[in-house]
């Protein structure tokens, strides 16, 4: 097993400090370990022997043998660099370090920090964290894996979420539920004795089952490496990163925080753009961009029909669409030949289309049938705005459009808007149909462009 692989995929994992409390650091990751639906070998490390939810303690790693494939150590910090020691001597190349008390912990912790490189470089041992969260990587259901004391697993699916904090790890993870995120993996960073955003970048980016790379970062370290690997994982995959300490009072707060530095505003959009990262300026929007690139993680074109049943949300949408860089190019004359027979006289047939609000199944799915049977070379993407007054029951729309929409290789993104009693089992009709669902039009249209963004950093980074 390679060096990395062990912090993702391990077979075997001892737990330095495990305890049967789950309010204990050692507690929640055993907890976790299982919830995660770990199926390897769990070997709890504690010093006072006996046994742990049936499984038998070892007193130290000097005990464990073979070695795991990896040592999460969750011990207190003056006791750390003994129980690396111990790995030292029993084998035991990879270590998790979640407790902090190191380089960001005054002269005490910088003088353990540089004692824990001095060991992990002699006896050759690949440091995660310290001073971290831990990490969890569900993106194969077959081989899931958490090592963290993190509240929660992420929904599940093919992004994964590289994190300089373990707060904001957490907030995703909630948001990943709420929001339906296709959240599979997210990795705390803490200190980054050896792995750092760089290094997490470039494992996630020749790993077939991650499709999205979402990072929140408050310095690089070495900025040409990783303009180098994120150049070439952005050729196949999209990324999107979230720079923390932009205003003058935040880097401040980022340099107390991390410790490091970032580039300047200019020279960090230079440095995302020559790499094709797409950069984000808030954390809803890299949220909002894991929705829809992982929905959509080749991307998308720019060119949309918005198809919706309200006027205001309408106008409103097809504003953001255009401060997104999205264009609505007009319905060719075939289709509105076709629809102006069809649809009531009130209707608006135009880009957007307005079906009015009284639009029940067969208005909807006529409509959508005809578009993506006649714009294929007009429209790139189709994005549905559905408002559902009192007197329609949405029921049979949700399960007309999601009909159509599984059958189709054009993309189909679709938000709801009103009171919505029937939301969760009409979100889960429509992303059980590949199309992706928002409760806000506009935050629909923003994910579409960032789509498009990657769309377009992707065919300009593509061989010739």
């Amino acid at each position: 097993m390679s060096s990395l692989d062990a912090f993702f995929r391990p077979k075997s994992v001892a737990i330095v400090g495990a305890a049967e409390r789950e309010t204990s650091s050692g507690g929640a990751v055993l907890r976790n370990a299982r919830i995660s639906g770990f199926r390897g070998k769990v070997i709890p490390v504690n010093q006072k022997g006996g046994s742990i939810l049936g499984l038998e303690v070892k007193t130290s790693l000097r005990e464990v043998d073979p070695p795991a494939d990896l040592a999460i150590i969750v011990v207190r910090p003056d006791l750390i660099l003994d129980v690396v020691r111990d790995a030292a001597e029993s084998g035991h190349k990879r270590l998790l370090i979640l407790p902090g008390g190191f380089a960001e912990a005054g002269d005490a912790g910088i003088a353990r920090d540089a004692e824990l490189r001095r060991l992990a470089s002699k006896h050759g041992i690949t440091v995660a964290g310290p001073n971290c969260a831990g990490i969890i990587d569900q993106l194969d259901r077959e081989s899931p894996f958490a090592a963290t004391f993190l509240r929660d697993m992420p929904r599940g699916g093919g992004v994964a979420f590289v994190s300089q904090s373990g707060a904001i790890a957490e907030q995703v993870i909630a948001k990943s539920h709420e929001l339906g995120l296709p959240i599979g993996a997210v990795v705390s960073v803490g200190n980054a004795v050896h792995l750092g955003v760089t290094e997490y970048l470039e494992h996630y980016g020749s790993d077939d089952r991650c499709q999205v790379i979402a990072l929140y970062v408050e310095s690089f370290g070495d900025t040409e490496r990783f303009k180098t690997v994120a150049h070439r994982v952005a050729a196949t995959k999209p990324i999107v990163a979230l720079v923390g300490g932009r205003s003058v009072p935040g880097v401040g707060a980022a340099k107390r925080h991390t410790g490091g530095d970032a580039p300047a505003n200019d020279a960090l959009d230079i440095l995302l753009g020559e790499c094709g990262v797409i950069r984000v300026d808030s954390l809803r929007r890299l949220l909002i961009a894991c929705k829809g690139l992982g929905a959509f993680p080749q991307g998308l074109g720019r060119r949309i029909l918005l198809l919706s049943n309200s006027g205001g949300p309408g106008v409103l949408t097809t504003d953001s669409a255009a401060r997104e860089g999205l264009s609505l190019p007009d319905l060719p004359k075939a289709l509105a030949e076709e629809l102006r027979h069809r649809l009531p006289g009130e209707a608006a047939v135009a880009n957007p289309l307005d079906l009015l609000a009284d639009a029940r199944e067969e208005r909807f799915g006529d409509t959508l049938t005809l578009a993506l049977a006649q714009c294929k070379d007009v429209f790139d993407a189709i994005l549905v705005l559905h408002v559902v007054p009192f007197m329609v029951d949405a029921s049979p729309v949700v399960a007309r459009l999601a009909d159509i929409a599984k059958n189709t290789d054009v993309p189909v993104m679709h938000s709801m808007m009103g009171t919505l009693p029937g939301k969760k089992d009409w979100f889960a009709a429509l992303e059980a149909a590949r199309v992706p669902v928002f409760d806000d039009a506009e935050e629909m249209a923003v994910a579409a462009g960032l789509a498009a963004r990657y769309g377009a950093i992707r065919r300009s980074l593509m061989p010739r």
